[in-house]
């Protein structure tokens, strides 16, 4: 029986975390590669850990109090964990398990030295980071101070933090167990931490070491400042020396102290060059065995390293795989369709398979390679200038990037390379004409659609699917299309640029576009104002709907609306609403996004809002008076250039050119609705499958299709088999991916590039931005992350990680806008002109350093926003 209780670290690997725990199976794999010198040691299993649980009195009791307490009160999880600590180290180690720990004891050298370590089940793992929270001891000396070191390792599974942070991650106290590691001691002259990829950017070339002198506590703890060295390619490129003024040394007798460096040794290097590259060699070993970049402890005995752990480095952002070894620059797709969020698995594919670019998939999120842009002057110019305007932060990343002659290579040009590669386009005639052509096109297009997927189903719908994403496709890449689209940012751009030169006026097309026709997107805002209208008059109907918001639940609630007094016109008006924007949704790039349709919930507190901040008829003034101000706009414009010098030829292209972005600046927003309007006929047919797959137990929720990619389901479809392990591991995967944050720009070396603003121009203090509409607004900052949790005031100023088109009925409502992504044509940037709401988007971690009901400035012309008093 004693064999369960205890294994030799030789006897362990990464399959058994369950039974020795992350630190024990890291520790077991790292034992078995050769060559990579790991001290000799041995692990008491989780069996041990659950039978001393067992047989502690009244565990089970506390076990329960403790997952009723509220994460957040802190003084009652203190007490009790304190209690069920106390308990487990008063608990005595049944005689076989200590004989099993001693014998195993006698084998290395009873009396010798060893550290004692925690090593939990949920510890060290690629999607989870629990390190610190549980207890090493160094220094531990003989068999009797061993034991109570185990025990107070086992009772370490209940330290504060460590309940907290199970708390909070929904994590079951009762599925996490402890292992221990007991593990010969090693008494180094340095020591520190090896990461085989830079932790700051990322870059998978480049490794640095933290070292200091004596036992890694110092470093550990922030007793020191380590010594850096940076290697790259064999090579020490950069190093920081630091005044190490203490160290923690082991007493003979066990246990550990700190004591003071000579003052002439504190500024020798813990290490020479020619170690930290060879100690950069055995973390490359190291990291290949385990597959990916690793966060590794070494000691360092007379000049021989030993490793002492190694576990995964959890915030990486992973890079595309491509199949070579050529160097690739990537584009974040999320930052241009302002949905940043990570994807599933159906989504990645669904947009993979309906774009009009090549995109690859990391961490959740879509990145277009534009290496080859890069590599050829003329393109590079094009996707500069286009990128620059829309977000100058990419713009900068990609020139810091083109900076290093060696990363991308020079290629003689190769012409066009599709929608990114250039700002160029054929002209079109101005005539609103186009824009109904274009749409009725985009409506008959969905409308077939709709009725030849009808009778589809099983494989043969999958066969439709993808000739539908072709038309879906073709539709996209119709020439008119394209130049519909182009001509409103071009026209745009050229306003800006040329009022700016003759009339020294920033940001002028902004008054021009208020209010512009056939714009779907500020259509869906101000239509839902005409909702609130129809609701008002009914306090039945609002008060219902205020318990629908409060109660937060995903209900179908618009049967129970109807049973009101007066309510059957509230009802019709949402589901009218619903028929016309019902496939919208945050992050509806996803198609696996519960849309409005499915989830109408998610509209409720918009429209109490409405209904409590506006008068009836306020849509229809809002777009009459942004026609006004507009029409009053290029008036005043026309008149002071036609007082220039040569103003009657400025007057007449600048007349051209309002004309042009009125007819066209709208229209920008439709072919999103399209494609939107499309993935939810899509999703419909899809979940009338997964209904199927259900019912004919081949999976157990319709929602686990989501975690397949589209020829994974049709092969499922086929098959009428599903892999429950693969659904398993995606569906880990995707929860950890929402702790990476995807970067602007990434490299095939996983840097991922951030640029700057490099702006002088903005008051000390002031957070930076891209200014998209212009005008200042002084007022209550609202930092919102989910549009559900929206309860917004007249007069506030929305601040948000990203809008899609999904936001905008929140944006008839606000008094400005600052979000953390997007670019002068992304939607919410659209939106704000047309609703003539300041806007300063791309402000780097906004919704971290504005307090939700601080008041701000947003300076919407210039680009930065001021934190008040």
């Amino acid at each position: 029986m004693s064999d369960q209780y205890v294994l030799d670290l030789q006897e362990v690997d990464e399959t058994q975390v369950a039974v020795v725990g992350g630190k024990g199976a890291h520790l077991g794999e790292l034992s078995q590669i050769d060559d990579i010198p790991v001290p000799g040691g041995f692990c008491v299993t989780t069996n041990a850990f659950r039978r001393i649980m067992a047989e502690a009195p009244s565990l089970d009791d506390r076990l329960d109090e403790l997952s009723r307490l509220d994460p957040d009160d802190q003084e009652a999880i203190r007490t009790h964990s304190a209690r069920i600590r106390r308990t487990i180290e008063e608990t005595a180690i049944p005689g076989d398990l200590a004989s099993a720990i001693t014998r195993a004891l006698a084998r290395l050298g009873a009396q010798a030295a060893y550290a004692v370590r925690s090593s939990a089940t949920a510890e060290d793992l690629p999607t989870a980071s629990f390190a610190g929270q549980q207890d090493t001891y160094l220094n531990v000396v003989g068999p009797t101070a061993i034991l109570q070191h185990i025990s107070r390792c086992w009772a370490s599974l209940f330290t504060e933090r460590a309940v907290t942070y199970r708390r909070r991650n929904g994590i079951d106290h009762r599925t996490v167990h402890m292992a221990v590691v007991v593990q010969r001691m090693v008494f180094p002259h340095a020591s520190g931490v090896l990461f085989t990829a830079d932790p700051v950017t990322g870059n998978r070339k480049v490794a640095t070491v933290d070292a200091g002198f004596g036992l890694g506590e110092a470093l550990v703890s922030g007793l020191v400042n380590p010594d850096v060295f940076t290697v790259r390619h064999g090579q020490v490129v950069a190093r920081t020396i630091a005044a190490k003024e203490r160290a923690v040394h082991a007493l003979p007798a066990g246990g550990t102290q700190e004591v003071a460096i000579d003052p002439q040794r504190q500024r020798q290097p813990a290490l020479t060059d020619a170690q930290a590259v060879r100690l950069v060699q055995l973390g490359r070993r190291i990291e290949a065995h385990f597959g990916r970049p690793q966060d590794i402890e070494w000691c360092l005995v007379d000049d021989g390293f030993r490793i002492v752990q190694s576990r995964p480095i959890t915030t990486l952002f992973p890079i595309p795989e491509t199949g070579d070894q050529d160097n690739h620059v990537y584009v974040s797709v999320g930052h241009g369709q302002m949905m940043t969020d990570p994807m599933k698995p159906l989504g990645l594919s669904m947009w993979q398979l309906t774009a009009m670019v090549p995109m690859h998939e990391a961490g959740g999120r879509l990145f277009v390679d534009v290496t080859r842009r890069l590599a050829s002057p003329a393109s590079r110019a094009g996707l500069l200038d286009v990128i620059g305007r829309g977000d100058p932060l990419i713009r900068d990343a990609l020139e810091t990037v083109l900076d290093r002659d060696d990363f991308v290579p020079s290629l003689p040009d190769a012409g066009p390379a599709g929608p990114l590669a250039t700002g160029a386009s054929t002209p079109i005639e101005t005539d609103p004409a186009i824009v109904t052509e274009l749409i009725e096109r985009s409506r008959a297009s969905i409308a077939a659609l709709e009725r030849d997927i009808r009778t589809k189903n099983g494989p043969a719908l999958f066969d439709f699917l993808l000739s539908a994403f072709e038309e879906h496709k073709r539709i996209l890449s119709d020439p008119l299309n394209l130049q519909a689209i182009t001509a409103g940012m071009e026209a745009t751009w050229w306003l800006n640029d040329k009022l700016r030169e003759w009339l020294g006026e920033k940001n002028a097309a902004d008054t021009l576009t208020l209010s512009a026709p056939d714009n779907v997107t500020s259509e869906m805002g101000l239509a839902l104002l005409d909702v609130a209208d129809v609701i008002r008059p009914h306090p039945e109907a609002v008060a219902f709907l205020q318990r629908v918001a409060d109660e937060d639940e995903d209900v179908d609630f618009l049967d129970e609306l109807a049973k009101l007094p007066g309510a059957t016109a509230a009802r019709a008006a949402i589901e009218t609403y619903l028929d016309r924007y019902g496939m919208r949704c945050v992050g509806e790039i996803d198609i696996t996004r519960p849309r409005w349709r499915e989830r109408p919930t998610t509209l409720v507190p918009a429209i109490l809002d409405n209904v409590r901040n506006f008068q009836p008829g306020a849509a229809e003034r809002r777009f009459e008076q942004g026609r006004q101000k507009a029409r009053q706009k290029e008036q005043d414009v026309l008149a002071r250039l036609g007082a220039l010098p040569d103003g009657d030829r400025k007057a007449d292209e600048t007349k051209r050119m309002i004309d042009r972005v009125r007819t066209f600046i709208g229209y920008r927003e439709y072919p999103k609705y399209g494609i939107i309007s499309r993935y939810f006929v899509y999703k419909q047919a899809l979940m009338a499958e997964a209904e199927r797959l259900v019912r004919t137990d081949v999976l157990p929720e319709r929602e686990d299709i989501f975690y397949l990619t589209f020829q994974e389901l049709h092969d499922v479809v086929r098959s009428n088999q599903v892999d429950a392990r693969l659904i398993r591991q995606r569906k880990d995967a995707f929860r950890s991916y929402h702790a990476l944050t995807p970067p602007r720009v990434l490299t095939s070396d996983g840097e991922a590039v951030t640029g700057a603003y490099r702006r002088d121009d903005v008051p000390a203090g002031a957070l930076v931005g891209l200014p998209v509409s212009a005008g200042t607004i002084e007022g209550r900052a609202r930092v919102i992350l989910d549009m559900a949790d929206a309860r917004l005031e007249a007069g506030d100023i929305l601040v948000t990680p990203f809008t899609d088109p999904s936001w905008s009925p929140l944006f008839v409502g606000i008094a400005g806008l600052v979000t953390e992504v997007g670019g002068l044509m992304t939607h919410g940037a659209v939106i704000a002109r047309e609703y003539g709401l300041p806007a300063v988007v791309g402000v780097e971690q906004a919704t971290r350093l504005i307090r939700d009901g601080q008041r701000i400035r947003v300076h919407g012309t210039d680009g930065y926003l001021e934190l008040l008093p």
